[in-house]
């Protein structure tokens, strides 16, 4: 669990009372064919490092929070939480994102769902996973 803490970037941003960074950002992480990997282009708010906004991201796709709650005591937040764990700088034109003060843009840009998930969901007879 982290620390309780305040992040405060020079325009305004304010995360909240948790550095996302702390738990989400873990940058050695090895990927399992067993994971499901989302990459994301992601343009932070002035003042915002990319491994917090990135953290960001992971934490509030998974099972973030801003705040400690009494459930997270209940179950294995490793098992579960999605991971930042690749950051690499790229131009880009900036768009909209829905409620991220970190952020200024975020736009998924490829998805990895492993085989073994997707032969579990119902779909139509004539789509082939392969």
């Amino acid at each position: 669990m982290s620390p309780q803490t305040e992040t405060k970037a020079s325009v305004g941003f304010k995360a909240g009372v948790k550095d996302y960074k702390l738990t989400y950002y873990t940058p050695d992480y090895e990927t399992k064919d067993t994971d499901i990997l989302a990459a994301f282009r992601v343009t932070p708010q002035p003042g915002v490092p990319p491994e917090e906004a990135g953290a960001a991201v992971a934490a509030e796709s998974s099972t973030g929070t801003w705040t400690t709650v009494w459930t997270d005591g209940l179950t294995s937040l490793d098992r579960y939480k999605g991971r930042c764990y690749h950051i690499e700088p790229v131009a880009g034109e900036e768009s909209n994102v829905f409620g991220f003060k970190a952020l200024r843009a975020l736009r998924l840009e490829d998805l990895r769902i492993p085989t073994a998930y997707v032969k579990n969901f119902p779909r139509p007879a004539s789509w082939d996973p392969s």
